[in-house]
């Protein structure tokens, strides 16, 4: 028997719900997985198993956690390596983590994230998108350059909190192909690399063609 459950949405479309399961996952819960096909908005489905009627949700031995930031936040109690041990660091991740949480609509909504199209490169570069991707940008080649070191991801070796908010972002970026620096490109490949990731993709990637969702899957 599982100790709880994680919701979440179609993994085609839900950048949200990634972003719920991928520290889940890392942080090794033993939680069972339920996953509503999305409709748009908050359906009957969503409002019957989310107190917000909105995903991703989390079940945990008692704890109810109903936002991303804050299922990342909750999981790095059981693996602290989701965000950096050193304090300057961590404090930098939590903030572009935030910055990522709050802002950045003009991007998200010119660039659904559809991780089953790969023909939808140049679509969606509308000004003020090609502004949040230039601050996005920037985000990443700051936080490489004081403390990525070697290692292939925003904070160095580790996958944290930073890169699981980043990971939808990559995959629309991978989708629409934007212009981006060697060092972001270098990135987002990291990114698309890793386990977690690619399994989300897979799965994806397996999903019915029921799910489809007209407005995300003819865009040109």
């Amino acid at each position: 028997m599982s100790d709880g459950k994680i919701v979440i949405g179609t993994k085609r479309y839900s950048s949200w719900s990634m972003r719920g399961w991928l520290p889940v996952k890392l942080a090794g819960l033993d939680v069972t997985e339920v996953l509503i096909p999305l409709a748009g908005g908050a359906t009957s489905a969503l409002k019957g198993q989310t107190p917000a009627g909105l995903v991703p949700y989390l079940e945990h031995n008692g704890a109810r956690i109903w936002e991303s930031l804050a299922i990342i936040e909750y999981c790095a109690e059981f693996d602290a390596t989701l965000w950096p041990k050193k304090r300057r660091a961590r404090a930098m991740a939590r903030a572009v983590a935030a910055e990522m949480h709050a802002g950045f609509r003009a991007l998200r909504q010119a660039m659904p994230m559809n991780l089953g199209r790969g023909d939808y490169a140049g679509l969606g570069r509308t000004e003020f998108a090609l502004e949040d991707i230039a601050r996005i940008e920037a985000i990443w080649a700051e936080a490489k350059s004081e403390y990525g070191g070697d290692g292939p991801y925003l904070f160095g070796e580790r996958f944290t909190g930073a890169d699981i908010m980043f990971a939808p972002v990559v995959a629309r970026f991978l989708t629409y192909q934007p212009e981006l620096s060697e060092g972001s490109l270098d990135y987002c490949r990291a990114v698309r690399a890793h386990p977690l990731v690619d399994a989300w993709y897979q799965e994806a990637a397996e999903e019915p063609a029921e799910w489809l969702l007209e407005k995300y899957e003819n865009l040109r």
